[in-house]
């Protein structure tokens, strides 16, 4: 069976919609219909496997207009409910599947408001789908780093640059030791700087950088497009010996992340842009732990999962529940993804980030402002970020260690009051 567990809101008894929601979501539907027999009903039905009443408030989250018609008022009950689904109603299909666990559950008239939280499968039916192309092990062997964090940076200014003003950037990049360099989400095929041209410019530089110092960096090209265009663009990175390409995973949508992933042996990097509108609510909406499960199916390699102490609206406690559950197999084979960390990291959020997912060095850090906008060059940024988990893994005071790290210093005197 696969399991959701979803918040619940309405004023009508919290079992009965439970029960409609299942029904909706398998075998039935608002009345009985002929051909809806009890057998066919006990192989396909969905069940509501546990309930729970949380509370009630004055007033609903959302309106419906089917409630309003009814004359049905509060009090608002709030509920978690759990309803197992069964695996033969979706086969080894990943956008009915999402259909399934959420379809039309967020549209009813009888709930004002419901959040999917989670969706969770056994390892056998999870194994049906495939594994990260590269995931953590195989970006680690990759880029040959092993024993700490992978420290990377995002093309800046995200727009307007020439794939010939991008090849500078990223060769000072590469000079000063990044791991691992990305476009901006919002740069996918502009008039400034094409997808080709971007890539042709790019990796001769990286090439050379490679052949010079024996040094792998990735690189993630933004392909995000329509799916016949992705392939294409992620055929000439390949050709041109790049290891990476990036895509918004919202936007693009799971069919055309997994047909990508079936195309490409590439590390496939999965930006969240726009996750925000199905999860911020804390009542509506898809919530991180359920959007990562489907997006995992798709073949993503790398999740975003915004940043410690960040410019977005994430608490901490979110951010480092969405790394976890990206270091979380959802089988019995390793397929844990790398969790990437952005928005307004430096080397100050690096022992917080550390220490809250359980002390584990498997997440890509990048800093943008961190790295690029260090007073003394993008190479003391780098030094910065080292310099910090040298402090985090002697579990030394960042400002002691600092002591011995002018680069470190600088950071913290410039970036430290943000």
């Amino acid at each position: 069976m696969i399991h959701a567990r979803y918040l619940l809101e309405t004023p009508l008894d919290p079992e009965s919609v439970a029960a409609m929601m299942a029904g909706e979501q398998s075998a039935g539907t608002f009345v009985r219909v002929p051909g809806e027999t009890d057998e066919l009903r006990e192989r396909h039905g969905a069940r509501v496997q546990r309930l729970t009443v949380l509370g009630e408030s004055d007033c609903p989250t959302l309106a419906s207009a089917y409630l309003e018609r009814k004359g049905v008022t509060g009090p608002w009950r709030r509920a978690e409910v759990e309803i197992a689904y069964p695996e033969d109603n979706v086969g080894v299909n990943l956008p009915t599947l999402a259909a399934v666990v959420a379809g039309n559950l967020f549209d009813l008239g009888e709930v004002t408001a419901l959040k999917l939280l989670d969706v969770t499968l056994r390892p056998e039916y999870r194994a049906r789908y495939p594994l990260p192309a590269m995931g953590i092990e195989g970006t680690r062997r990759c880029l040959d780093v092993h024993e700490r964090p992978l420290f990377g940076t995002i093309i800046k200014p995200n727009i307007g640059m020439s794939p010939a003003d991008i090849a500078r950037l990223v060769q000072s990049l590469c000079e000063a030791g990044v791991d691992f360099i990305k476009d901006d989400e919002i740069v996918g095929n502009p008039a400034c700087a094409p997808v080709k041209e971007r890539v042709d410019s790019v990796m001769k530089v990286v090439r050379d950088h490679r052949e010079r110092t024996g040094k792998e960096v990735m690189v993630a090209f933004n392909i995000t497009d329509e799916l016949d265009a992705m392939r294409r663009h992620a055929d000439h990175v390949l050709a041109q010996g790049g290891n990476c390409v990036m895509a918004s995973l919202n936007w693009c949508g799971l069919s055309a992340i997994q047909a990508l992933r079936q195309h490409t042996p590439l590390c496939l990097h999965g930006h969240r842009n726009g996750s925000g509108a199905f999860g911020r609510h804390p009542a509506h909406g898809i919530a991180f732990p359920a959007w990562q499960t489907l997006y995992r199916l798709a073949g993503a390699d790398h999740l975003h999962v915004h940043g410690m102490g960040g410019k977005f609206a994430d608490a901490t406690d979110e951010v480092a529940l969405a790394a976890r559950r990206c270091l979380t197999p959802l089988g019995s084979e390793d397929d844990r993804v790398l969790p990437v960390f952005s928005s307004g990291q430096w080397a100050g959020t690096l022992p917080s980030t550390h220490a809250r997912i359980g002390g584990s060095q498997d997440f890509l850090f990048l800093a943008g402002g961190g790295i690029l906008a260090h007073p003394e060059g993008p190479r003391a940024g780098v030094e910065s970020l080292r310099a910090a988990w040298e402090a985090v893994t002697a579990g030394e005071d960042l400002r002691q260690h600092a002591k011995r790290s002018p680069a470190l210093a600088r950071a913290l005197d410039s970036f430290g009051s943000r």
